[in-house]
C-alpha cells in the first residue's frame, strides 16, 4: 500500500454554497501523485472543530505528509503559509482578523510552529506552470491556522515529516457575488495542488 497523503479542505462559510479548499481536496481524493496515495478529509469551520478533526484523521490514517487547504477570499495568489501560532478565536470568524479572545489552540504548547513545507521549491513550480504563489506570513487566527498548528503539534515527534498549509483565492462560481475580488478555477488549483504534492512526495 502506498503511504497516505492527507489532504484537507473545508466545508462552505459565511453564506457560501462551495468552498474551494474542499472542491480541490476531494477532486484529487483518491489519486497517486509520487508515489502517495490522497487522502481528503473535509474538515468542518471552526478552530475548535478543525482541530478535533484532523486529529482523528491523523491517528486513523496514520500520514506521510499533511497538506491544508482553507479559502482566503480576497487573495490574488496561493498564498503558503509560513507559521501557525497557538491562539485561536472562535469569534473572528475572518483569518485576516485577531480577535482579543483568543485561547492556545494546544494548552502547554509552543507559541508557533514553522511549515515544514519546501516553499521555496513550490513557489518556483507554480510560477513556472503560471499559477500565482507567494508566502503568508500570517494564517490568522481561526479555523485554518488552528488546523496547521495542530497538524505540526501532533506530527512533531516525525521530523521528516511534511506538514503544511495553503490558502487559496475564491473559486470562479464565487466570483458571481464577490465581483470586486480576485478568483481562480477549481482546474487550476487543482492542478497547483497537485503539483504541490508532487514536490513534497520528492523532498521526502
Amino acid at each position: 500500500m502506498p503511504a497516505i497523503f492527507l489532504l484537507t479542505g473545508f466545508a462552505p462559510f459565511r453564506g457560501e454554497k462551495i468552498n474551494p479548499s474542499w472542491e480541490v481536496a476531494r477532486g484529487l481524493d483518491g489519486d497517486i501523485i509520487g508515489g502517495m496515495q490522497v487522502k481528503a478529509v473535509r474538515v468542518p469551520v471552526g478552530c475548535a472543530k478543525a482541530s478535533r478533526r484532523v486529529s482523528g484523521a491523523i491517528v486513523r490514517y496514520k500520514p506521510r505528509a499533511i497538506l491544508g487547504l482553507g479559502e482566503a477570499g480576497g487573495r490574488t495568489a496561493l498564498s503558503l503559509e509560513k507559521v501557525a501560532i497557538n491562539l485561536a478565536d472562535e469569534r473572528t470568524g475572518r483569518e485576516h482578523q485577531f480577535g482579543t479572545g483568543s485561547v492556545p489552540v494546544i494548552r502547554s504548547g509552543p507559541e508557533a510552529y514553522f511549515t515544514r513545507l519546501p516553499l521555496a521549491a513550490i513557489v518556483r513550480e507554480l510560477k513556472r506552470i503560471e499559477v500565482p504563489a507567494q508566502v503568508s506570513l500570517s494564517a490568522g487566527a481561526f479555523a485554518c491556522n488552528a488546523l496547521m498548528y495542530t497538524s505540526l503539534h501532533l506530527m512533531r515527534r516525525r521530523p521528516q515529516a511534511p506538514v503544511g498549509f495553503i490558502h487559496l483565492p475564491y473559486e470562479t462560481r464565487q466570483a458571481l457575488a464577490h465581483p470586486d475580488k480576485p478568483s481562480m478555477t477549481v482546474a487550476m488549483m487543482s492542478r497547483a495542488i497537485s503539483e504541490v504534492i508532487a514536490i513534497v512526495a520528492r523532498s521526502i
